[in-house]
């Protein structure tokens, strides 16, 4: 796994400067004009009977840019395969979507609760064009003020869209973790640097810096559905760097392709381990609202409906609303789908798949 072009300790460190990271975080969120009525209004399905909703939108629920790292085992400046790789990390930075970077658009934002997304959603569906909701905005180097994800993938790798799982039939499904959520990339790239430490029974010990593999654009759709059980996440995205061309072993043994997608699911917290491979961590702190809109949980006698077998609702979930990926701890499943350009379009669809990530992928980061 030996990389082609070896980094100097500028390019791993300096994630901020090199990665494009250090931008300004601008909300997502404006008011509509008093007395003005949206054109067009997101599709939110409502379940009539009880008091349970469903928080599920279609369509793009989020875009935004994405970048993926990896860190050599202890004593081990590179990795030279998969066995030498101690983690890897999935780093989503979300972005509004290009038409809100307007000044009347982050003036009007500023006085918008952050916790209310109805007045966010009401006011891109009045100007979005058909498939542009896939678009991030483009970064600045003006800050490093900017809100992040960081997510740890078990297999430290990506499923591959063309290898099995257990059974014959099965996609690869791997287990991923939310590791941290925060608006500081100054102290997240601190913590991908390297680090020197001393221990008791082997002496000084040094770990180090998280390497950059790829990065580019990223776009989180969930299918149009009614059916319950047919509803499907899928985090797709688009490398723009290295290029194609330059794509090699390191981005191989990690399963990045140019352009893919997998499947996101969310597990309950609550939910009964059953199976020896999953993760026992304690889960999300996911709050009530998500555990009665989302998963189904019983509130309470008569108070509303309950999904699944367990009083805890269902044990998965597809990813209804982002707010899912905002809480550490949270489990998560990446089930292989679809490689290359084609592969992406298929997933994302209704135009929102390859044109449009490959036009956000080539801004400058």
């Amino acid at each position: 796994m030996t990389t082609t072009q070896r980094q100097t300790k500028s390019e791993t460190h300096n994630v901020a400067e090199d990665s494009g990271l250090g931008v300004k975080r601008e909300l997502d969120e404006r008011e509509t004009e008093e007395g003005t009525k949206p054109t067009k209004k997101p599709k939110v399905e409502e379940k009539e009977t009880g008091e349970q909703q469903s928080v599920y939108k279609s369509g793009t629920i989020e875009r935004g840019h994405i970048y993926f790292f990896y860190r050599p085992k202890v004593q081990l400046e590179e990795a030279h395969s998969i066995n030498g790789v101690k983690n890897f990390n999935i780093l989503l930075i979300p972005r509004p979507p290009a038409f809100a970077t307007t000044d009347e658009n982050i003036s009007s934002s500023k006085s918008v609760n952050k916790t209310d997304p109805s007045l966010s959603e009401e006011a891109e569906m009045k100007v979005l064009a058909p498939g542009a909701d896939a678009v991030p905005a483009p970064v600045t180097q003006s800050t490093t003020k900017q809100h992040y994800r960081l997510i740890t993938v078990g297999k430290k790798k990506l499923p591959d869209p063309e290898g099995r799982g257990s059974g014959s039939r099965r996609k690869e499904i791997f287990w991923a973790t939310v590791t941290a959520v925060g608006d500081d990339l100054a102290s997240l790239e601190k913590g991908l640097g390297g680090k020197t430490y001393d221990t008791k029974t082997r002496g000084t010990r040094h770990e180090a810096a998280s390497r950059l593999a790829a990065r580019g654009a990223y776009a989180i759709v969930n299918t149009d559905t009614e059916v319950m059980s047919k509803r499907e996440t899928h985090l797709g995205y688009h490398i723009s760097h290295p290029k194609s061309s330059e794509m090699g072993n390191v981005q191989s043994s990690l399963g990045i392709y140019s352009a893919s997608s997998f499947v996101l699911q969310v597990k309950n917290p609550h939910a009964p381990t059953t199976g020896p491979r999953q993760v026992r961590t304690k889960g999300a702190d996911y709050p009530a609202w998500i555990m009665r809109d989302v998963f189904g949980a019983a509130a309470g006698q008569g108070q509303n409906e309950r999904r699944g077998r367990e009083a805890s609702g269902l044990r998965f979930a597809s990813c209804e609303t982002p707010e899912l990926l905002e809480y550490e701890g949270a489990q998560l499943l990446l089930i292989a789908a679809r490689e290359g350009e084609q592969g992406l379009e298929d997933s994302l669809a209704e135009g929102r798949g390859v044109g449009k990530i490959l036009h956000l992928a080539t801004f400058s980061f």
